[in-house]
């Protein structure tokens, strides 16, 4: 058989290493491509929304949290105050008083925690949480009662869901201390809702059904 002048087993390598050599980059170049916020290298890809604290790595969960919390705090100290005046129900009342002095002990947590993880903090509430608000300024008497109770019950339920996941993973251990406590606090909130008799149950989200839980 005729061999190919020029072209033997060394040019072989050659046009083998070079394909992986094309390979490589065009992988490389993929990954820069579609990582968000611009990273531009591999360890970026995986650490470029963490930061190194005094108490352990800071996660995107642990700003999440802090976040979330804020957020609730500012929506929640004047729905309290605001349901001591308007509310009918005695029960209603006394719930509003409760959860609007625990909020404000929290909000000067929150704030604390953040200042030391260098975490910057809403000054507003969320534009739904806002809308709750406008939407019961309208009200009064028994309908004021039931869609305050409920619309807190529902928030609690939400922020409660991401306390548990932080504080499940979370590798920051001022955080795990802060969520510690804000779930007890938002545990009693729940609770206290939940004893107006109030609450309408139906209407709540359902929890996930077990094929769409992370094994156990």
């Amino acid at each position: 058989m005729k061999r190919f002048q020029g072209f033997g087993v060394s040019s072989l390598r050659y046009v083998e290493y070079g394909g992986v050599v094309v390979f490589l980059l065009v992988s490389l170049l993929t990954i820069v491509m579609v990582v968000p916020n611009g990273a531009t290298s591999v360890a970026g890809v995986f650490w470029q929304d963490w930061k190194s604290t005094p108490f352990g790595p800071l996660g995107p969960s642990d700003r999440e949290v802090l976040i979330k919390v804020r957020e609730a705090n500012l929506w929640e100290i004047p729905t309290g105050q605001q349901a001591i005046e308007r509310a009918r129900s005695e029960r209603v009342r006394e719930v509003g008083v409760m959860l609007s002095e625990d909020h404000k002990l929290l909000d000067e947590r929150v704030r604390d925690v953040a200042e030391q993880l260098d975490v910057v903090l809403p000054s507003m509430p969320t534009r739904e949480q806002q809308r709750w608000m406008e939407e019961m300024s309208r009200l009064s008497g028994d309908e004021y009662d039931k869609v305050a109770v409920n619309r807190l019950r529902y928030a609690h339920g939400q922020v409660i869901q991401l306390l548990a996941e932080v504080r499940a993973g979370t590798r920051n251990e001022l955080i795990r201390s802060f969520v510690q406590h804000t779930m007890l606090v938002v545990l009693r909130h729940l609770t206290h809702l939940e004893s107006t008799g109030l609450v309408d149950y139906e209407d709540l989200p359902e929890p996930l059904p077990p094929e769409r839980r992370p094994g156990v």
